[in-house]
Parts: structure tokens; sequence; C-alpha cells
């Protein structure tokens, strides 16, 4: 890299710290830390939900997918994610953003003990939080990695430097330095990949390129599904990510809280949707067209530093390396941020007496404290492991096994079909998942991905329903709650004290 590269990418991390500066003086409460109040516009939302989705993991290992095997990583991963949100935005979007106008809610887990018990509020807050500490280290790791290819730094340095940037704004500003940074990354993001788009097309002779290169790549790369990507792990894909991207993943969820209004976050919804199904092809057809360009790579997990190094003058490998940080940053400030709204809303009151009497600058600072933590411990188990221990690899598989298991109570218990499941339906079928996948995972030891990540979802949702049927739970309080998320009406009375 350049001089010109390391000032691009300087000024980068200028402007987040500065975003991040400035959204303080918008927070005053607790409530503006984890919700912004409900006044982020819904095509910022949209944008920030869109953003919060994804990683620097797509230009490593998705884009070794690309490489291997062509247009199929575009189907299974952003298609059925595209879709999937389309579907949220229908049933799920809005009644997230009324649980936060109507009862007050801050955490996506908070309306949780109305609508079970305070025990299945607990298990689902642990067993998410304490795994996502892993998963976030995982993603420091990709992107250290990612600039381990480029500059060769060190990964421990690389992990200290996008955990400084992003521990500053997103514990200063919250929410709103969250998705305010989320769109500049955008911004940025936006302008590297057509960078590269433009670069690649290029080289391969212009706009022709787009349906011409087809015919040069290898065999079946034009494929929609090829290899072990088949229609079952297409559809079992679909079903995953339309609860993971719906608030399975809980900083989704913030995104629509964070909305003015139900309706408001439904648009928010659909505009995600839309961007899921055309700017990852944007970011794709470079990685579709790299084995013309840098064929025969041993690592192709490689492919696209290879490419950038190939293609881009001096400044432009910079700006296409903050395109990998801002996915990356993106997603890790929205996860501190609601994993620090479950600590702080959840977990903590139920066993500290004194967090459920903080003023209301006491439990802003508490919020702050909870965030910097959560980053700084994440970045230390990234840097003593730099992704290569077993035990890290271990729980980040847990993390993945548990995103069913978790959000099937969680986001069914919104929906007015699943009135007579409660707490019962909650605890076993949440138990019944993960059960199922220790089984597949260690003891029959299958390699067989759509399978492993497939069966404990699958299994939660059947016995979550068949439960609700044989042993309903419903009573008048969680039928009120429920049916009170319906539409935007005003609510009669506030639940659950903000």
């Amino acid at each position: 890299m350049s001089a010109l590269d390391w000032s691009v990418l300087a000024a980068y991390f200028v402007v987040m710290v500065a975003i991040g500066v400035w959204s303080k003086n918008r927070i005053r409460t607790v409530i503006d830390y984890f919700t912004a109040g409900g006044k982020i516009p819904w095509w910022l939302s949209g944008i920030s939900h869109h953003m919060s989705g994804y990683s620097a993991v797509m230009f490593v290992a998705f884009a070794a997918v690309a490489y291997d095997y062509g247009l199929t990583v575009y189907v299974w991963w952003a298609m059925t994610i595209g879709i999937g949100v389309g579907i949220g935005a229908f049933l799920f979007a809005a009644r997230w953003n009324r649980l936060r106008s109507k009862h007050g809610v801050v955490s996506p887990l908070e309306y949780l003990t109305r609508r079970y018990n305070l025990p299945t509020q607990q298990v689902m807050a642990y067993s998410g939080a304490l795994l996502k500490v892993v998963d976030i280290a995982a993603k420091w790791v990709a992107i250290s990695v990612l600039l381990k290819g480029f500059a060769g730094i060190p990964i421990q340095y690389g992990i200290a430097i996008t955990g400084a940037v992003t521990v500053i704004y997103v514990t200063v500003g919250g929410l709103w330095a969250d998705v305010l940074t989320d769109f500049g990354q955008f911004i940025i993001q936006a302008v590297a990949g057509v960078v590269m788009f433009v670069a690649v097309l290029g080289h391969l002779g212009g706009v022709s390129a787009l349906w011409t290169m087809w015919d040069r790549l290898p065999p079946g790369h034009g494929d929609p599904l090829t290899g072990p990507y088949t229609s079952t792990y297409f559809f079992a894909f679909l079903l995953i990510k339309t609860f993971e991207y719906n608030g399975g993943m809980w900083n989704l969820a913030q995104r629509y809280m964070g909305a003015p209004s139900g309706s408001q976050a439904k648009k928010a919804a659909l505009l995600s949707s839309g961007l899921w199904l055309v700017w990852p092809l944007v970011l794709f057809i470079p990685m579709f067209a790299a084995p013309l360009i840098v064929p025969g790579l041993a690592n192709s997990d490689q492919s696209y530093v290879r490419l950038a190094q190939e293609l881009l003058p001096a400044g432009l490998i910079g700006l296409v390396l903050a395109g990998f940080f801002s996915h990356t940053m993106a997603m890790v400030s929205s996860d501190a941020n609601v994993i620090s709204a479950v600590i702080t809303r959840d977990m903590l009151p139920v066993f500290v007496k004194r967090v459920r009497t903080l003023t209301a600058q006491g439990a802003l600072k508490l919020a702050r404290v909870t965030t910097f933590i959560f980053v700084a411990t994440s970045m230390t188990i990234a840097i003593i492991t730099q992704g290569q221990g077993v035990v890290l690899k271990i729980v980040v598989d847990v993390v993945a096994a548990t995103m069913g298991p978790i959000s099937i109570p969680l986001m069914l218990g919104l929906l007015p079909w699943f009135k007579r499941s409660g707490p019962t339906a909650a605890i076993i079928s949440w138990a019944a998942g993960l059960s199922v996948w220790a089984v597949i995972k260690w003891v029959i030891a299958s390699t067989n991905t759509t399978l492993v990540v497939a069966a404990p979802l699958v299994t939660s949702l059947i016995l979550y329903v068949l439960i609700g049927f044989l042993r309903p739970e419903n009573t008048p309080d969680r039928e009120e709650l429920v049916d009170s998320l319906g539409s935007d009406s005003p609510p009669e009375r506030a639940s659950v004290p903000a």
C-alpha cells in the first residue's frame, strides 16, 4: 500500500470517530442510546439494517466460494436474505417497532418476560450474549486477515486498530452513531464497490463482459445452484435467514425499533430487502470474474485482495480496504449496542438490585461501560487466538447453532397465530434445538452443512408449534401484548417501564 492509500484509510477512521463524537449530543437517556428515541428516518433505518447484516467475511469466505463455484453464492446467500427480509417486512418489522412505541421496550429481549416469563428471558439472554462475544472476535480476525493481505500488518495490530476506532464511536454515540456511521460506510462501500466493478469490466473488455465472461469461466460457474449448494440447501438457508435477518440477530431488530412507527419500520425493511437483492451483485461480479484475472490461486480466500492489487492504482486500494472495514465495523458496532442493551436491561437488573434504581444518567453510564467491555473483550479473544484456536472455532459453531433455537420463541412470540405457545414451548423448543445440533455435530459428526445448520431450527419450530397446540399457556395478559402489536394505534397504557 502507498502513502496515499494509508491517507485514505486514516481519513476514513477520523470521520467515523467524528460521527461518534457528534452523536453524543443527541444522547440524553438510555432510550436514546439503545433505540435513538424512535427518531431514525425509515430510509436511514433501512440502509443501517442492510449494512449491519454482513461483514468483511464476505470478502474472504464468500469471495472464496465465488472463485471456486461462481454465481451460486449470490443465489443461496444474498438472494435468500433479500427474500427473507421482504417476508419479514410484512410479519415482523412493524411489530418490533410497536414494542418500543407502545410498551417502552428498549432491548429486543425485554418483552420476553411478559410474553413468557423471567426464566425464559434469562435463558435466551445468556445463551445469545455470552457466545456473541466470540462471534464478533471471529469478525475482527476476518478484517485483520484482509489488512495483512494488503499491507502485511500483523493480525493483532489490525484487530487493535479497527477495534479502537469502533469502540470510540459506538461507546460515545450509541445507536445514533451506529446508524450514521452505517450510512457513511454505505457511501464509502458504494464508491469502493463501483470502482472495483468498473475496473474488472474494463480489464475484461467492457460492459459486454457481464454476459460473455460466463463462457470463459470454469464449467458450472454460471449455474444458480452447483456443487454442495443444492435446492435443499437454498430453501434451508431461506428459512434460516428469514428468522435471522428479521430479528434473530438482535441488532437487526433494533433498526426497526428505532424507526418512528411500525409503518415506517415496514418501509425500512422493504428498502433493506431491495438492497440485498441488487447491491451484492455489484460486489460479487468482480469475485465471479476473478478466475479470469488471477487464475490458479492456491488460497481462493485471497482472490479479492489479489484483484485489488492487480487492477487498482494507489489511493483506490485504500478506498477498497476502507470498504472492507465498513462492513465489519457496521456489524460489530451494532452487535455491541444491542448486546449492551440485553445486558443492562435484561440480565443485570435480575441479580444486581442497584441497577434497578439507577438514575437516568447512571443508566446511560452503565450502558456505555457495558458496550466498551463487550468490544474490548471480543478484541482480546481475537488477539489471543488470532482465529486459530480450537476453542474459538467450537464456540463460533455454537453461535450459528443457537440462532434458530433462540429466534423461534423470540420472533414467533410476536405473532398472533402462536398465542397458545407459552414458556414451556419456548424452553423445550430451545433446549431440543440445541440438543439436536449437538448430536448431529458431535455424535453423528455429520459434515452436511445443511443438516447441521437447519435441523436445530426446524426442530425448535416444530416443537414450539406442537407444544403450544397440545399444552396451551395463553393468558389474557400475553394475548393483550400480542394483539397490541397489530397496528400503530396509541396504546391505552405503557406495559413495560422505560
